[in-house]
């Protein structure tokens, strides 16, 4: 009835066949294709670092031009206000 403890430990070790070796290498080759994909959609995706270095000198350009912008009003507002003490008082 009692079978002897080498027994009980050859029967409770998993199997070495190629079948468990084949597993190991499918299952590593599935894990980096999936790995390869993730890397390329971050590099490449719709959130892509190309796509957050596009973002960040579109900001830098629209940060010049707010810039610009306030000087030419800066000069307008003072021709303006220049210009409207010329004219008589109504």
């Amino acid at each position: 009835m009692a079978e002897r403890p080498e027994e009980l430990l050859d029967s409770l070790a998993p199997s070495r066949g190629w079948l468990g070796v084949v597993g190991k290498y499918i299952f590593f080759f599935v894990v980096l294709i999936f790995l390869g994909i993730y890397i390329g959609l971050l590099l490449f995706g719709t959130n892509s670092v190309e796509v957050l270095y596009k973002l960040d000198v579109q900001e830098k350009t629209l940060q010049r031009k707010i810039k610009f912008l306030k000087k030419e009003n800066a000069r307008l507002q003072k021709k303006y206000f220049e210009l409207k003490e010329l004219e008589p008082e109504q």
